[in-house]
């Protein structure tokens, strides 16, 4: 789960980051109140959207006045707003954060990110502040330093010093520096956060360290323990489909293609994806119903991946351990009967109680084109959707 800056910064001061003051708001009046609140003096219009590269599509704006801000607003509110990040169709812009400025010396990146070879988390800091880190990592490698944390002792303050030496910083910030980097892990880790991007951090012409910027992301698999994280999902800024898919505990992902997908597992997921693009098509999304989906699940699922005006073909591969092939099946034919399929679907069965579920296919009276394994399936969706024109 993601959230927006202006809620990333207020959880993360509360873990003594140290951070700007600023307001959200979702009016152009509002905008200006919030400019006039923070002094009336030069401040930030920041568009408010879970997409990286804000600034570089005209998302983020310096303001010298309270009308300035009020104008920039009203420019940014309502606006789809298109990044590296959101892809051609871009995001609506329907909140702003006004930010109050600061005398900015340099900029850096700081990091946090559990590092899955190493099973720790890493605090990633580079002197290239303001930029992608990841066109800092293809360009100027050497420029990152990395500080795997030991999960029984923290961060420690040697650790500290080391990335603020690295980064090149005044004597006088090297505490501040040391205090940034502690918080900043007690947030990460207290939040169950999966990554925490400070981009940039700034040191001022006062040397202090300010976070300019702030991303965070959650395991969602932990918000059962973190209410007050749960409470800051904004669900105006994810699919549909994918908030339906979360109500069934279900794993779906959209994607760009014309071939729907419907797995159980992960892994088989990412072959089903594989295959089908093999034989030159596109899959429209990831959909992993797990290994214990009851009927219910599947006509769920199913329904959801015929809700994308995009699908033009579906592809069922399940390999049944837990999962029955039988469960599946009635799943697979009472949500063909409740949306009226009119699209090919190709199932592929295998597994636990598989002849059963066949002869479910069978005897549906519906036009299911049976495959015999994965790579048959994949070629005959790909075929049945051309056919189909």
């Amino acid at each position: 789960m993601n959230i927006h800056e202006y809620q990333a910064k207020d959880l993360l001061r509360q873990y003594g980051v140290a951070v700007l003051n600023g307001k959200m708001a979702t009016t152009p009046e509002a905008a200006q109140a919030a400019a006039e609140a923070l002094g009336g003096q030069l401040c930030v219009v920041k568009a408010q959207i879970h997409a990286g590269g804000r600034g570089k599509a005209g998302g983020v704006k310096l303001a010298k006045t309270p009308q300035e801000a009020r104008d920039i607003a009203a420019g940014l509110l309502g606006k789809n707003l298109v990044t590296h990040q959101t892809g051609p169709e871009g995001k609506e812009v329907q909140k702003v954060f006004i930010e109050q400025g600061c005398a900015i010396a340099k900029e850096f990146y700081l990091g946090m990110v559990l590092d899955r070879a190493t099973s720790r988390v890493t605090v990633m800091a580079s002197s290239e502040g303001g930029v992608e880190i990841e066109e800092v990592a293809a360009r100027s490698p050497e420029k990152i330093l990395r500080e795997a944390v030991d999960p029984a002792l923290g961060v420690g303050d040697f650790q500290g010093r080391k990335i603020a030496y690295g980064l090149g910083l005044p004597k006088e910030a090297i505490p501040k520096a040391v205090a940034f980097v502690r918080a900043l892990y007690r947030a990460f880790i207290e939040t169950d956060a999966s990554l925490v991007e400070i981009n940039p951090l700034v040191l001022t012409q006062d040397n202090d360290l300010v976070a300019l910027d702030a991303k965070m992301g959650f395991d969602d698999n932990a918000l059962y323990r973190q209410p007050e994280v749960r409470d800051l999902r904004d669900v105006s800024e994810e699919n549909e489909k994918e908030i339906a898919a979360s109500k069934f505990d279900l794993s779906y992902i959209a994607l760009d293609g014309d071939i729907g997908c419907m797995v159980n597992g992960a892994g088989l997921a990412m072959a089903t994806m594989d295959i089908i693009k093999h034989y030159g098509a596109e899959p429209a999304n990831f959909l992993d119903v797990g290994g214990g989906a009851t009927t219910e699940k599947v006509t769920e699922a199913f329904k959801i991946i015929l809700s994308d005006p995009k699908v033009k073909g579906v592809l069922v591969n399940i390999f049944g351990g837990i999962m029955r092939c039988d469960v599946v099946a009635d799943g697979v034919v009472e949500a063909a009967k409740q949306v009226k399929l009119s699209v090919p679907l190709v199932v592929r069965l295998e597994g636990t109680n598989v002849e059963q579920g066949k002869q479910i296919l069978a005897q549906s009276g519906l036009n299911i084109i049976p495959a015999s394994d994965l790579a048959d399936g994949a070629k005959k969706a790909v075929e049945a959707v051309r056919a189909a024109g």
